[in-house]
């Protein structure tokens, strides 16, 4: 899943791909270099704060000169969004996927939505604030039972359902490595496993560096992601993950 932000204030690539000229030809660039999913977000649900809130109409007025022609480019599209009314957009525009950073518990219509669409969802864990004295991972599990109850009451069929842990939002660094560590205690829920680990702040935990120079720990966290039980990685440096991930492979097929 390649990240295609059409925004200004993204933590990694804000203001990049705001053109729809830019955008465009990124969403190309990734399909190319082998994205199989091309998740287009038009507000900066950024980790770790400051991003700057964005009303549901300036949200699809960003989406409304881009993602038609994104869809024409025959590679799915998600739509990263936690309004309704903006899925509902860009399902009608064409989009395939809904990705909800709040795991249907943010807007009481999402749910809907995407039942009414039949459209396959991806549940990201989220927490208002960070708490380091949480267990994470119970908090986790217990954040994925309430989505998957609201899902079940919408209509929405498990088996169109994947669970994000949501690294990097309303956890410290510890807490989202602890999420990747013990990221096979998710496969109980019987749903495919997404990981969105690029460039996020606890790779500078490790090994202090700015956003833009964190490929390094991204490929490790999402080969760790993989390893545990990932089916879907969500990355800014699409060729470099392919590339990492073909490689993973193919030596893991010779144990």
């Amino acid at each position: 899943m390649g990240i295609l932000n059409i925004t200004p204030d993204s933590f990694s690539d804000g203001g990049k791909f705001l053109d729809p000229r830019h955008a465009l030809a990124q969403a190309e660039r990734m399909i190319a270099d082998g994205a199989d999913i091309i998740d287009v977000g038009a507000e900066s649900t950024r980790p770790y704060g400051g991003q700057a809130p964005v009303s549901a109409d300036e949200e699809i007025g960003r989406l409304r000169p881009v993602l038609k022609n994104i869809v024409a480019l025959g590679t799915p599209v998600s739509i990263d969004t936690m309004k309704a009314a903006v899925a509902r957009f860009a399902l009608d525009t064409g989009a395939a996927i809904v990705n909800d950073v709040w795991g249907l518990l943010r807007d009481g219509e999402m749910a809907r939505v995407v039942a009414e669409y039949r459209a396959p969802l991806v549940a990201m864990h989220n927490r208002d604030g960070v708490d380091p004295a949480i267990d994470i991972m119970s908090d986790i599990a217990a954040f994925f039972t309430r989505t998957l109850d609201v899902a079940e009451q919408a209509g929405i069929v498990r088996e169109r359902i994947a669970l994000d842990p949501g690294i990097g939002f309303g956890k410290t660094a510890d807490q989202s490595m602890t999420a990747l560590a013990r990221l096979s205690e998710l496969k109980a829920f019987g749903c495919p496993l997404l990981v969105g680990g690029s460039r996020k702040r606890f790779i500078s935990a490790v090994a202090e560096s700015e956003p833009d120079r964190r490929l390094g720990g991204s490929l490790a966290a999402h080969l760790v992601a993989v390893r545990n039980g990932a089916a879907i990685i969500r990355a800014h440096d699409v060729a470099e993950t392919v590339q990492a991930l073909r490689v993973y492979a193919a030596i893991e097929g010779k144990r």
